[in-house]
């Protein structure tokens, strides 16, 4: 026995001690929370466990209730464990990446947050996040503030979320409640395809901001569809909202990686929001794709004649 553990835990007595931190923490009692997952951790670890889902998710917790109390540098190491146990679990970046962000190690938080947007690129709190850390890494470094980033890994699709997020993650995770066989996600599909469809009648007509309301509630209903991020990314444009373009742009080459009008408008985006070296970046994407693309070779020259 430990001095963190009351004994070996079985499965059932590592979810009892779990469920209980899980108490503890909302009702605001942090540190004793994570004594519970404390004891979780260890119970499992010496009954050697074989299901790392359960120690990522509990080590992920902990990580939270560090986060709270201002314990940064615990909380990093908690939720590195945790992207150890199972890769790429979004809570466990988010609150990685929240950590290094309250250390002022912006270009971490941002590889963190860009991480998950890759992995989820529906979740608000990393796409503020990512451009959070943009601007603050622009402020810093300038245009050469892509140059100084750690790597940032490239998610495989096999843990991307690709539909709607009441769908179970595929990361890993287990679920008890089975899909039914009559789910109606043809039914959502289809009227995700209207509202696009209604999206597109209203750019036609020059009324982008409704446009974007009606793109926005038609990726509700159907997040994978990289057109509709593209045409809303052309809106953001029109609307002079050029970090939103980036996010949609983003968003698109996470679903489609050879997508030229997801780079050529992020390439615009980002020469609007003066990060030339990440225009030209995209723009040689974009040419490598579609050598002969007149107007991606007219931006690229005029956006190397800002960087001389």
């Amino acid at each position: 026995m430990t001095g963190r553990s009351r004994g070996p835990a079985s499965g059932a007595a590592a979810l009892h001690l779990k469920n209980a931190g899980n108490e503890l923490f909302r009702h605001g009692q942090f540190g004793q929370a994570a004594e519970r997952y404390s004891q979780a951790i260890s119970g499992l670890t010496q009954t050697g466990t074989k299901c790392p889902e359960d120690l990522s998710v509990l080590y992920s917790n902990r990580a939270a209730c560090y986060l709270k109390i201002g314990n940064c540098s615990e909380c990093i190491k908690d939720c590195t464990v945790s992207l150890e146990f199972v890769p790429f679990m979004l809570k466990p970046l988010l609150r990685r990446a929240a950590a290094y962000e309250t250390l002022e190690q912006y270009s971490r938080a941002y590889v963190d947050y860009n991480t998950a947007v890759q992995v989820d690129c529906s979740v608000q709190a990393a796409q503020d996040g990512m451009n959070r850390m943009r601007k603050y890494l622009i402020d810093k470094d300038g245009s050469s503030w892509r140059e100084k980033l750690p790597p940032v890994p490239s998610v495989p699709l096999s843990a991307q979320r690709r539909w709607g997020p009441s769908a179970p993650r595929n990361t890993g995770e287990r679920t008890c409640m089975p899909q039914n066989a009559g789910d109606t996600g043809s039914n959502k599909s289809q009227q995700a395809k209207s509202l696009k469809e209604e999206g597109n009648m209203l750019v036609r007509k020059g009324e982008h901001s409704k446009a974007v309301d009606k793109y926005s509630a038609s990726l509700k209903l159907d997040n994978k569809e990289c057109t509709t991020y593209t045409n809303r990314a052309l809106c953001h444009l029109q609307l002079k909202q050029y970090p939103e373009a980036v996010q949609d742009c983003t968003a698109a080459l996470a679903l489609d990686p050879n997508n030229v009008k997801a780079f050529y408008r992020r390439a615009v985006a980002h020469k609007e929001l003066m990060d030339y070296t990440g225009s030209v970046s995209d723009l040689q994407e974009m040419l490598k794709r579609d050598p002969t693309n007149s107007p991606g070779q007219r931006l690229l020259q005029e956006v190397q004649m800002f960087l001389k």
